[in-house]
């Protein structure tokens, strides 16, 4: 099966931020829909992993920010690719605003934002489903939204060249940021350093050849 066949459908790409007492935290999330226009109310989907969906099984408000097509990588290494149970990633950051919620308005490489109060939640397995309803939205401008597909094109960092002293070596790259293993196996633990992605998202890859 191809996995990459996936970032072929159009959804979007979204910050999620939630506050619980002081402390601020957020997420990079793919999945935010609208489910209903009366009452005004969305569905979005986190993974189980991340400490923000602990947080917001706990507070019910966040605060979704939509990312456009000018956001850089720097904004999903911040949001994405570190967990908050051991940094705090709204630190030093400026580029934010507070929601009428209390939550967190990223205000840039975003065109929007909608804040929302969970109603109800669906055991996904991995992932769980929260639907609330909408407390607040705005426009912030008219950059159009980054889709999965786009990030994939043009906002990941392309895969370097490898080396050619290195023909014929094996490697083993993340698909999701890009980081190289070098090394004949790649051990089924193994945790990308970068992204926190685990084994099952890299692929093997021969120096001048293919990869596989």
């Amino acid at each position: 099966m191809n996995n990459t066949a996936m970032y072929r459908l159009s959804y979007g790409l979204f910050v999620l931020a939630v506050r619980e007492g002081e402390n601020d935290n957020g997420c990079i999330i793919n999945t935010a829909m609208q489910v209903t226009v009366e009452p005004n109310r969305i569905a979005i989907s986190v993974n189980k992993d991340n400490h923000t969906h602990d947080m917001m099984k706990r507070t019910s408000a966040f605060t979704i920010s939509i990312l456009n097509e000018e956001a850089d990588f720097s904004l999903f290494k911040r949001f994405g690719f570190q967990s908050g149970r051991d940094v705090n990633k709204f630190e030093s950051y400026t580029n934010c605003k507070r929601s009428s919620n209390g939550t967190m308005i990223v205000t840039a490489g975003t065109n929007a934002f909608i804040s929302a109060n969970v109603i109800s939640s669906t055991d996904l397995g991995t992932h769980t489903l929260f639907i609330a309803d909408v407390t607040d939205a705005d426009i912030l401008n008219d950059v159009p939204s980054a889709t999965y597909a786009y990030y994939q094109q043009n906002i990941k960092p392309k895969p370097k060249t490898p080396d050619t002293a290195n023909e014929g070596k094996i490697i083993w790259r993340c698909t999701v940021c890009g980081y190289e293993y070098v090394g004949e196996e790649l051990p089924k633990d193994f945790i990308c350093p970068i992204c926190k992605h685990p084994a099952s998202d890299f692929e093997r890859i021969v120096v001048g050849q293919a990869a596989k």
